[in-house]
């Protein structure tokens, strides 16, 4: 009798390490919601290499959506409190990893309030087939908050061009970033059952525009399933 078991996916496959997300611990005690372009303007300023790579994008800076009482503001002028366990990351091609790691022990001036960045550490991308981004840019020609199901559609159309046909997908919050041209306006998104080829795919490229303000960045989440267990 002949009899070989599956191999375990995910054991097999070899994540590349050519893109990475470099986190750093923060030290800071508050930064406005809306720091998207306050963030990204003195990035590019401290790493003016940042803008020219094609797969360098910036995570905004979340503090814990509720917690002890306390529920995270959505108005765009409030306030956002952070903790010590606070973490600023990067996404970064590896070759400029080095030269990024320069941040740690500098003082940053974000809208007005310091950030101090200090020992980074190189996170890979995940295996994951779930992934979920906080903001995701959908081009509409209102420049308007789009409708869940015309967002999603439209998602849908710009991931079949990257030849991903995704059967599950799953649209959440929906935020305005003000720019001094013209405001982004976005939704979050998370994608399940992708294959891991797929995913990695996504984490490196993104989806949409507004890398360097924190758009169409994705992390590994926990399966879609759990998530909507947790809405009934």
């Amino acid at each position: 009798m002949f009899w070989q078991d599956q191999e375990d996916e995910k054991q097999q496959f070899v994540v590349p390490d050519n893109v990475i997300d470099l986190s750093f611990k923060v030290q800071c005690k508050q930064l406005p919601i809306d720091h998207a372009h306050a963030l990204s303007k003195t990035i590019q300023e401290v790493l003016p290499w940042f803008a020219s790579e094609v797969y360098a994008g910036i995570h905004l800076i979340h503090g814990a959506e509720s917690g002890n009482g306390w529920i995270r503001p959505q108005e765009p002028d409030a306030v956002l409190s952070l903790s010590k366990r606070t973490r600023f990351m990067l996404r970064l091609p590896k070759h400029r990893v080095e030269e990024a790691s320069a941040l740690a022990g500098q003082t940053l001036n974000i809208a007005g309030n310091e950030l101090v960045l200090s020992a980074p550490s190189q996170k890979a991308l995940s295996v994951l087939t779930t992934i979920f981004a906080r903001h995701v840019v959908i081009p509409n020609h209102n420049d308007e908050l789009e409708d869940e199901e015309v967002f999603l559609n439209k998602a849908a159309d710009m991931l079949r061009k990257d030849g991903i046909h995704v059967k599950k997908m799953m649209s959440g919050l929906a935020h305005v970033l003000r720019m001094p041209d013209k405001n982004m306006y976005t939704r979050s998104l998370m994608i399940d059952g992708l294959k891991i080829e797929e995913s990695i795919y996504l984490q490196q490229n993104g989806l949409g525009e507004g890398r360097l303000v924190g758009c169409g960045l994705f992390m590994p989440h926990k399966g879609i399933e759990a998530v909507g267990e947790a809405q009934k």
